[in-house]
């Protein structure tokens, strides 16, 4: 199989491209965009990919070997983790700040998404951290912290013209998945409840948690209705619970992700936006 090296940045020194083409030993450079090339016909080997990954970081580049003449059409789902991917800020040590929490709460959401502690274990013991919140703090994150991650929108619009549907699938909340399936039009969405009686959080989740396995379920489970196998779906995360969703896909994509995530994905985005993954495809 012909193999491409496509090789993007925010900012991109032509020098540093005929570089890595030379690495790769590439046949010829086709310029995609500014600041994204595709090397073609080049040579693949765990050595030389290797060398690129390190040479690729230390130039702020964004690198990824692909079957050439893949197009985003012979997809069907795209399949995304929310907090730190599609959108720039972990909801949950945002909620946390407003019980003046946040350090407590951000610490034990850093060693889960880098596998160091169960997802489940720390939901239940950050959640629980946030009892007697005003449920109103919920709608204060949504309107004053949340952003989307840099391309997630010419991401969603340029994935939807192609026919692919959208999977937002989180360990977050349905608060803000709600919203986010519609202010981008998203095709499904799933994520855990938090418990609230008379206006305050409770500090527990209603119903099971979204943990690595339920996302991977999940996964399934759309790919499923939709008639497609999961080698059908791109899925993007960047946490250890988003591996097994990751693994099973037919391109799995690291958004600014942990190290341990970076290291098992097909493609990691370390500089350019959501958007970066169009210039994967011909």
């Amino acid at each position: 199989m012909t193999t491409n090296l496509i090789l993007q940045g925010l900012t991109t020194q032509r020098s540093d491209i005929d570089r890595m083409a030379a690495l790769a030993g590439g046949r010829r450079i086709v310029a995609l965009a500014d600041h994204a090339y595709r090397v073609e016909d080049v040579q693949f080997s765990e050595a030389i990919k290797a060398s690129i990954d390190q040479e690729c970081f230390g130039a702020k580049l964004d690198y990824a070997f692909t079957p050439a003449a893949r197009r985003l059409a012979d997809f069907g789902l795209v399949a995304m983790d929310m907090d730190s991917t599609l959108i720039t800020i972990e909801c949950i040590d945002e909620i946390a700040d407003m019980q003046g929490l946040k350090p407590q709460v951000a610490e034990i959401t850093e060693a889960a998404m880098r596998g160091e502690i169960e997802f489940r274990e720390s939901l239940t013991r950050r959640v629980a951290l946030l009892k007697g919140l005003e449920a109103s703090a919920l709608q204060r994150v949504y309107d004053e912290r949340l952003k989307l991650s840099p391309g997630a929108e010419r991401m969603l619009g340029v994935v939807k013209a192609a026919g692919l549907k959208t999977l937002l699938v989180s360990g977050g909340f349905t608060f803000f998945t709600d919203r986010m399936k519609t202010r981008l039009d998203l095709d499904y969405t799933h994520s855990n409840v938090l418990e609230v009686v008379d206006g305050k959080l409770t500090g527990r989740v209603v119903g099971g948690i979204v943990d690595a396995d339920e996302k991977m379920h999940t996964v399934e489970r759309v790919c499923a209705e939709l008639g497609i196998s999961t080698r059908k779906a791109i899925v993007m995360g960047d946490g250890a619970n988003d591996l097994k969703m990751m693994g099973i896909s037919g391109m799995s994509v690291a958004f600014r992700a942990k190290p341990v995530v970076r290291a098992q994905a097909d493609v990691a985005l370390n500089f350019v936006g959501l958007d970066g993954i169009l210039s994967l495809f011909e």
